[in-house]
Protein backbone atom coordinates (compact mmCIF):
# COMPACT_ATOMS: atom_id res chain seq x y z
CA UNK A 1 0.00 0.00 0.00
CA UNK A 2 1.33 3.60 -0.98
CA UNK A 3 1.06 6.39 1.95
CA UNK A 4 -0.28 9.72 0.33
CA UNK A 5 1.62 12.58 1.02
CA UNK A 6 0.58 16.10 -0.84
CA UNK A 7 3.11 18.47 -1.46
CA UNK A 8 1.32 22.23 -1.56
CA UNK A 9 0.93 24.40 -4.85
CA UNK A 10 0.77 27.80 -4.96
CA UNK A 11 -2.34 29.50 -4.99
CA UNK A 12 -2.57 30.89 -8.02
CA UNK A 13 -6.00 33.58 -7.39
CA UNK A 14 -5.92 37.06 -7.54
CA UNK A 15 -7.35 38.82 -4.38
CA UNK A 16 -8.23 42.40 -4.10
CA UNK A 17 -5.96 44.58 -1.85
CA UNK A 18 -7.92 45.31 1.40
CA UNK A 19 -7.98 49.13 0.76
CA UNK A 20 -9.32 49.14 -3.37
CA UNK A 21 -12.91 47.61 -2.52
CA UNK A 22 -15.80 49.62 -1.94
CA UNK A 23 -16.80 51.04 1.27
CA UNK A 24 -19.47 48.91 2.40
CA UNK A 25 -17.49 45.94 1.24
CA UNK A 26 -14.43 47.30 3.58
CA UNK A 27 -16.51 47.73 6.81
CA UNK A 28 -17.62 43.66 6.22
CA UNK A 29 -14.12 42.61 5.51
CA UNK A 30 -12.37 43.95 8.55
CA UNK A 31 -15.23 42.55 10.57
CA UNK A 32 -14.98 39.02 8.96
CA UNK A 33 -11.23 39.53 9.65
CA UNK A 34 -12.04 40.50 13.46
CA UNK A 35 -14.62 37.28 14.12
CA UNK A 36 -11.48 35.17 12.46
CA UNK A 37 -8.92 36.72 14.91
CA UNK A 38 -11.66 37.00 17.29
CA UNK A 39 -9.96 35.15 21.23
CA UNK A 40 -13.19 34.04 22.44
CA UNK A 41 -16.55 32.46 20.76
CA UNK A 42 -18.78 34.72 21.91
CA UNK A 43 -16.67 37.65 20.74
CA UNK A 44 -16.83 35.88 17.22
CA UNK A 45 -20.53 35.23 17.56
CA UNK A 46 -21.47 38.96 17.95
CA UNK A 47 -19.42 39.96 14.92
CA UNK A 48 -20.73 37.10 13.11
CA UNK A 49 -24.46 38.81 13.58
CA UNK A 50 -23.32 41.87 12.71
CA UNK A 51 -22.18 40.27 9.73
CA UNK A 52 -25.33 38.74 8.86
CA UNK A 53 -27.63 41.93 9.57
CA UNK A 54 -25.60 43.75 7.49
CA UNK A 55 -25.32 41.67 4.39
CA UNK A 56 -28.81 40.90 4.13
CA UNK A 57 -29.56 44.62 3.76
CA UNK A 58 -27.63 45.44 1.15
CA UNK A 59 -29.38 45.07 -2.71
CA UNK A 60 -27.82 42.43 -5.17
CA UNK A 61 -25.40 44.38 -6.47
CA UNK A 62 -23.60 45.50 -3.27
CA UNK A 63 -24.10 42.07 -1.78
CA UNK A 64 -22.35 40.46 -4.95
CA UNK A 65 -19.51 43.05 -4.70
CA UNK A 66 -18.39 42.30 -0.99
CA UNK A 67 -17.75 38.50 -2.16
CA UNK A 68 -16.39 39.82 -5.52
CA UNK A 69 -13.81 42.14 -3.68
CA UNK A 70 -12.76 39.81 -1.13
CA UNK A 71 -9.10 40.29 0.02
CA UNK A 72 -8.49 36.40 0.99
CA UNK A 73 -9.74 32.92 0.71
CA UNK A 74 -10.04 32.75 4.22
CA UNK A 75 -12.51 36.32 4.27
CA UNK A 76 -14.62 34.70 1.73
CA UNK A 77 -15.68 31.61 3.05
CA UNK A 78 -16.50 32.86 6.38
CA UNK A 79 -18.36 35.96 4.97
CA UNK A 80 -19.92 33.35 2.58
CA UNK A 81 -20.68 31.12 5.76
CA UNK A 82 -22.70 33.83 7.89
CA UNK A 83 -24.55 34.42 4.64
CA UNK A 84 -25.89 30.78 4.36
CA UNK A 85 -26.92 30.31 7.85
CA UNK A 86 -30.95 30.97 7.99
CA UNK A 87 -31.59 33.76 9.91
CA UNK A 88 -34.55 33.94 12.30
CA UNK A 89 -37.83 35.04 10.76
CA UNK A 90 -39.85 37.68 11.96
CA UNK A 91 -43.15 36.96 11.26
CA UNK A 92 -46.86 37.50 13.00
CA UNK A 93 -47.52 33.73 11.76
CA UNK A 94 -46.91 30.17 12.26
CA UNK A 95 -45.97 29.75 9.06
CA UNK A 96 -42.98 30.95 6.80
CA UNK A 97 -41.91 30.38 3.45
CA UNK A 98 -38.16 28.21 2.46
CA UNK A 99 -36.74 29.01 -1.12
CA UNK A 100 -34.54 26.04 -2.06
CA UNK A 101 -32.60 24.85 -4.98
CA UNK A 102 -31.84 21.19 -5.70
CA UNK A 103 -28.39 21.59 -8.46
CA UNK A 104 -28.47 19.39 -11.35
CA UNK A 105 -25.54 18.08 -13.50
CA UNK A 106 -26.32 16.96 -16.29
CA UNK A 107 -24.36 15.23 -19.08
CA UNK A 108 -25.14 15.15 -22.54
CA UNK A 109 -24.13 14.31 -26.11
CA UNK A 110 -25.21 13.92 -29.15
CA UNK A 111 -24.54 11.57 -32.31
CA UNK A 112 -26.20 13.47 -34.81
CA UNK A 113 -23.78 14.26 -37.80
CA UNK A 114 -22.53 17.40 -38.59
CA UNK A 115 -21.35 20.50 -36.38
CA UNK A 116 -24.48 22.59 -35.35
CA UNK A 117 -25.10 21.77 -31.79
CA UNK A 118 -28.27 20.97 -30.33
CA UNK A 119 -30.46 22.78 -27.84
CA UNK A 120 -32.35 21.33 -25.20
CA UNK A 121 -35.17 23.56 -23.97
CA UNK A 122 -34.50 23.15 -20.28
CA UNK A 123 -38.10 22.83 -19.51
CA UNK A 124 -40.03 20.16 -17.61
CA UNK A 125 -42.71 18.26 -18.56
CA UNK A 126 -44.10 17.05 -15.49
CA UNK A 127 -42.18 18.45 -11.99
CA UNK A 128 -45.37 16.99 -10.53
CA UNK A 129 -43.87 13.55 -10.78
CA UNK A 130 -40.70 15.35 -9.23
CA UNK A 131 -42.42 16.57 -6.57
CA UNK A 132 -44.19 13.26 -5.73
CA UNK A 133 -41.03 11.51 -5.46
CA UNK A 134 -39.49 13.62 -3.32
CA UNK A 135 -42.64 13.78 -1.13
CA UNK A 136 -43.25 10.07 -0.97
CA UNK A 137 -39.10 9.01 0.17
CA UNK A 138 -39.53 12.36 2.92
CA UNK A 139 -37.52 14.41 1.71
CA UNK A 140 -37.11 18.46 3.23
CA UNK A 141 -37.62 16.76 6.60
CA UNK A 142 -41.17 15.05 5.45
CA UNK A 143 -42.66 18.25 4.76
CA UNK A 144 -45.18 18.16 2.00
CA UNK A 145 -46.35 21.72 1.23
CA UNK A 146 -44.13 22.68 -1.06
CA UNK A 147 -43.57 23.05 -5.32
CA UNK A 148 -41.20 22.83 -7.69
CA UNK A 149 -41.09 25.23 -10.68
CA UNK A 150 -40.35 23.51 -14.30
CA UNK A 151 -37.73 25.37 -15.33
CA UNK A 152 -34.02 24.53 -15.27
CA UNK A 153 -32.11 27.74 -14.50
CA UNK A 154 -28.90 28.86 -14.31
CA UNK A 155 -26.62 29.60 -11.23
CA UNK A 156 -27.09 33.05 -12.18
CA UNK A 157 -30.68 32.90 -11.39
CA UNK A 158 -30.14 31.88 -7.50
CA UNK A 159 -26.66 33.81 -7.08
CA UNK A 160 -25.40 36.76 -5.07
CA UNK A 161 -27.11 39.84 -7.41
CA UNK A 162 -30.79 37.72 -7.43
CA UNK A 163 -30.35 36.86 -3.72
CA UNK A 164 -32.16 39.71 -2.37
CA UNK A 165 -35.59 39.05 -4.49
CA UNK A 166 -35.70 35.65 -3.35
CA UNK A 167 -34.96 36.04 0.48
CA UNK A 168 -38.17 38.90 0.13
CA UNK A 169 -40.17 35.98 -1.52
CA UNK A 170 -39.27 33.62 1.60
CA UNK A 171 -40.30 36.36 3.99
CA UNK A 172 -44.17 35.65 2.75
CA UNK A 173 -46.01 32.67 4.18
CA UNK A 174 -47.54 32.16 0.72
CA UNK A 175 -46.70 30.68 -2.14
CA UNK A 176 -45.18 33.55 -5.07
CA UNK A 177 -47.57 34.70 -7.37
CA UNK A 178 -46.65 33.46 -10.70
CA UNK A 179 -45.41 37.17 -11.88
CA UNK A 180 -42.71 37.41 -9.49
CA UNK A 181 -41.25 34.65 -10.42
CA UNK A 182 -41.57 34.88 -14.50
CA UNK A 183 -38.48 37.08 -14.40
CA UNK A 184 -36.11 35.25 -11.50
CA UNK A 185 -37.27 31.40 -13.58
CA UNK A 186 -35.76 31.69 -16.93
CA UNK A 187 -34.92 28.49 -18.19
CA UNK A 188 -31.58 28.43 -19.54
CA UNK A 189 -31.39 25.91 -22.53
CA UNK A 190 -28.47 23.03 -22.92
CA UNK A 191 -26.22 22.80 -26.01
CA UNK A 192 -25.53 19.60 -26.74
CA UNK A 193 -22.28 19.06 -29.21
CA UNK A 194 -21.43 15.95 -31.62
CA UNK A 195 -20.00 13.37 -30.29
CA UNK A 196 -18.50 15.60 -27.44
CA UNK A 197 -19.81 14.41 -23.50
CA UNK A 198 -20.17 17.92 -22.06
CA UNK A 199 -21.02 18.77 -18.43
CA UNK A 200 -23.61 21.14 -17.59
CA UNK A 201 -25.10 22.83 -14.17
CA UNK A 202 -29.30 23.82 -13.45
CA UNK A 203 -31.13 24.15 -10.72
CA UNK A 204 -34.64 23.12 -9.78
CA UNK A 205 -35.88 26.26 -7.39
CA UNK A 206 -38.99 24.91 -5.22
CA UNK A 207 -40.87 26.92 -2.44
CA UNK A 208 -41.99 25.05 0.98
CA UNK A 209 -44.41 26.65 3.73
CA UNK A 210 -43.71 25.11 7.34
CA UNK A 211 -43.77 26.21 10.92
CA UNK A 212 -41.00 28.97 11.84
CA UNK A 213 -38.06 27.77 13.08
CA UNK A 214 -38.17 24.24 11.11
CA UNK A 215 -35.06 23.47 9.67
CA UNK A 216 -36.39 21.71 5.82
CA UNK A 217 -33.07 21.23 4.40
CA UNK A 218 -30.40 19.91 7.40
CA UNK A 219 -29.84 16.78 5.40
CA UNK A 220 -27.27 17.24 2.50
CA UNK A 221 -27.40 13.67 1.62
CA UNK A 222 -29.32 12.08 -1.59
CA UNK A 223 -31.47 9.85 -0.07
CA UNK A 224 -33.79 6.98 -1.25
CA UNK A 225 -34.98 9.24 -3.66
CA UNK A 226 -32.26 9.95 -5.64
CA UNK A 227 -32.33 7.44 -8.32
CA UNK A 228 -36.08 7.33 -9.33
CA UNK A 229 -35.71 11.13 -9.31
CA UNK A 230 -32.58 11.20 -11.51
CA UNK A 231 -34.54 8.49 -13.80
CA UNK A 232 -37.43 10.75 -13.61
CA UNK A 233 -35.25 13.56 -14.46
CA UNK A 234 -33.62 11.89 -17.63
CA UNK A 235 -36.75 10.79 -19.05
CA UNK A 236 -38.34 14.15 -18.80
CA UNK A 237 -34.79 15.98 -20.70
CA UNK A 238 -34.41 12.86 -23.19
CA UNK A 239 -33.98 15.00 -27.21
CA UNK A 240 -33.74 13.02 -29.93
CA UNK A 241 -30.64 12.07 -30.97
CA UNK A 242 -29.18 13.30 -27.63
CA UNK A 243 -27.57 11.00 -24.89
CA UNK A 244 -28.35 12.37 -21.60
CA UNK A 245 -27.44 11.86 -17.85
CA UNK A 246 -29.17 14.05 -14.84
CA UNK A 247 -27.44 13.07 -11.49
CA UNK A 248 -29.22 15.44 -8.92
CA UNK A 249 -27.91 16.90 -5.50
CA UNK A 250 -30.25 17.13 -2.31
CA UNK A 251 -32.22 20.70 -1.69
CA UNK A 252 -30.53 23.74 -0.18
CA UNK A 253 -30.87 26.74 0.51
CA UNK A 254 -29.91 28.56 -2.44
CA UNK A 255 -26.54 29.99 -1.50
CA UNK A 256 -25.35 26.35 -0.44
CA UNK A 257 -26.75 25.39 -3.80
CA UNK A 258 -24.83 27.38 -5.54
CA UNK A 259 -21.64 26.43 -4.13
CA UNK A 260 -22.40 22.49 -4.09
CA UNK A 261 -23.63 22.84 -6.92
CA UNK A 262 -20.33 23.91 -8.86
CA UNK A 263 -17.94 21.87 -6.89
CA UNK A 264 -19.96 18.84 -7.93
CA UNK A 265 -20.11 19.97 -12.16
CA UNK A 266 -16.07 20.27 -11.43
CA UNK A 267 -15.56 17.02 -9.72
CA UNK A 268 -17.92 15.43 -12.48
CA UNK A 269 -15.88 17.10 -15.34
CA UNK A 270 -12.76 15.76 -13.88
CA UNK A 271 -13.99 12.12 -13.34
CA UNK A 272 -15.40 12.09 -17.14
CA UNK A 273 -11.90 13.73 -18.21
CA UNK A 274 -10.09 10.80 -16.44
CA UNK A 275 -12.19 8.09 -18.30
CA UNK A 276 -12.04 9.46 -21.21
CA UNK A 277 -8.41 9.88 -21.86
CA UNK A 278 -7.15 7.08 -19.76
CA UNK A 279 -8.80 4.70 -21.64
CA UNK A 280 -7.22 6.19 -25.04
CA UNK A 281 -3.95 6.06 -22.94
CA UNK A 282 -4.34 2.21 -21.90
CA UNK A 283 -5.88 0.94 -25.30
CA UNK A 284 -2.51 2.82 -26.79
CA UNK A 285 0.87 3.21 -25.09
CA UNK A 286 -0.33 1.55 -21.67
CA UNK A 287 0.00 3.68 -18.52
CA UNK A 288 0.49 7.59 -18.39
CA UNK A 289 1.78 9.56 -15.89
CA UNK A 290 -0.41 12.42 -14.19
CA UNK A 291 1.18 16.07 -13.53
CA UNK A 292 -1.02 18.38 -11.65
CA UNK A 293 0.19 21.99 -11.67
CA UNK A 294 -1.05 25.91 -10.55
CA UNK A 295 -1.44 28.56 -13.08
CA UNK A 296 -2.72 32.05 -13.32
CA UNK A 297 -5.70 31.94 -15.47
CA UNK A 298 -7.79 34.22 -18.06
CA UNK A 299 -10.92 33.22 -15.47
CA UNK A 300 -13.18 34.72 -13.11
CA UNK A 301 -11.27 33.48 -10.41
CA UNK A 302 -7.82 34.05 -11.47
CA UNK A 303 -6.60 30.94 -11.40
CA UNK A 304 -6.77 27.00 -11.93
CA UNK A 305 -5.01 23.93 -11.27
CA UNK A 306 -3.96 21.81 -14.09
CA UNK A 307 -4.18 18.21 -14.64
CA UNK A 308 -2.15 16.80 -17.60
CA UNK A 309 -1.63 13.15 -19.01
CA UNK A 310 0.93 11.82 -21.02
CA UNK A 311 3.38 9.13 -21.86
CA UNK A 312 6.89 9.22 -23.40
CA UNK A 313 5.78 6.43 -25.75
CA UNK A 314 3.29 8.90 -27.39
CA UNK A 315 5.14 12.49 -26.50
CA UNK A 316 2.15 14.04 -28.91
CA UNK A 317 -0.57 12.22 -27.02
CA UNK A 318 -1.09 14.82 -23.99
CA UNK A 319 -4.65 15.24 -22.39
CA UNK A 320 -4.69 17.97 -20.30
CA UNK A 321 -8.43 18.80 -18.25
CA UNK A 322 -8.34 22.76 -16.41
CA UNK A 323 -9.87 23.35 -13.29
CA UNK A 324 -11.27 26.19 -12.08
CA UNK A 325 -10.68 27.72 -8.45
CA UNK A 326 -13.12 29.25 -7.17
CA UNK A 327 -12.65 31.99 -4.69
CA UNK A 328 -13.67 30.12 -1.68
CA UNK A 329 -12.02 27.60 -2.61
CA UNK A 330 -8.57 25.76 -0.02
CA UNK A 331 -6.76 24.99 -2.88
CA UNK A 332 -5.06 21.92 -0.98
CA UNK A 333 -8.39 20.68 -1.29
CA UNK A 334 -9.09 20.60 -4.51
CA UNK A 335 -5.34 18.98 -5.01
CA UNK A 336 -6.57 16.58 -2.67
CA UNK A 337 -9.80 15.91 -5.10
CA UNK A 338 -7.36 15.61 -8.38
CA UNK A 339 -5.18 13.16 -6.53
CA UNK A 340 -7.91 11.02 -5.01
CA UNK A 341 -9.77 10.65 -8.54
CA UNK A 342 -6.31 9.35 -10.19
CA UNK A 343 -5.94 7.14 -7.20
CA UNK A 344 -9.24 5.65 -7.50
CA UNK A 345 -8.31 5.11 -11.29
CA UNK A 346 -5.21 3.13 -10.32
CA UNK A 347 -2.84 5.94 -11.87
CA UNK A 348 0.09 5.08 -10.46
CA UNK A 349 2.70 7.57 -11.38
CA UNK A 350 1.19 11.26 -9.76
CA UNK A 351 3.47 14.15 -9.99
CA UNK A 352 3.11 17.75 -8.28
CA UNK A 353 4.25 20.72 -9.72
CA UNK A 354 5.23 23.31 -7.28
CA UNK A 355 4.86 26.94 -7.68
CA UNK A 356 2.66 29.26 -9.49
CA UNK A 357 3.16 29.08 -13.01
CA UNK A 358 2.00 31.07 -16.34
CA UNK A 359 -1.13 30.84 -17.97
CA UNK A 360 -0.05 30.52 -21.59
CA UNK A 361 3.21 28.74 -23.35
CA UNK A 362 4.96 31.70 -24.37
CA UNK A 363 5.82 30.06 -28.07
CA UNK A 364 2.62 28.26 -28.94
CA UNK A 365 0.22 30.97 -26.88
CA UNK A 366 -2.10 27.35 -26.26
CA UNK A 367 -2.54 26.97 -22.49
CA UNK A 368 0.14 25.49 -20.70
CA UNK A 369 0.14 22.54 -20.02
CA UNK A 370 2.99 20.11 -18.26
CA UNK A 371 4.20 16.72 -18.95
CA UNK A 372 6.66 14.91 -16.21
CA UNK A 373 9.30 14.73 -19.14
CA UNK A 374 9.40 18.92 -20.20
CA UNK A 375 8.86 20.22 -16.60
CA UNK A 376 11.69 18.04 -15.29
CA UNK A 377 14.21 19.68 -17.87
CA UNK A 378 12.84 22.89 -17.31
CA UNK A 379 12.87 22.80 -13.76
CA UNK A 380 14.48 19.94 -11.80
CA UNK A 381 13.57 20.99 -8.20
CA UNK A 382 9.94 21.77 -8.82
CA UNK A 383 8.32 18.49 -9.77
CA UNK A 384 7.81 16.24 -7.01
CA UNK A 385 6.34 12.52 -7.48
CA UNK A 386 3.01 11.68 -5.15
CA UNK A 387 4.13 8.84 -3.30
Amino acid sequence: MMTRVLLAVGDPRKYWHPTGAPRHARVLHARAAASLAAVTGQESAALDREISVALRSLAGGELASVFACAPSATVFRHLWRVLAQRSPVDSVSDVAGTVFALPVVIIVATDRDGTVPVTLPAVLPTATVLEALLRDHGALGGNQAFSLANALVAAEAIDLPRLPQWRSLEASAAPPLRPALVDLLQPAPICATARLETVHLRFIVGYAIAAVGANLLHDTRVGAWGAPFAQSLTRQLQFPGVSLLALPRAPQPLVAAVEDGRIAQREISAQLFLSNALRKFRSSVGEPTAVISAHRADVASGGELRLSLSSPFATHAAEGFRCELFPGDCVADVLAMLVDLLRDCRVDDVRVSEGIHADRDPITGAPLLFTAENLADATDASLRPVC
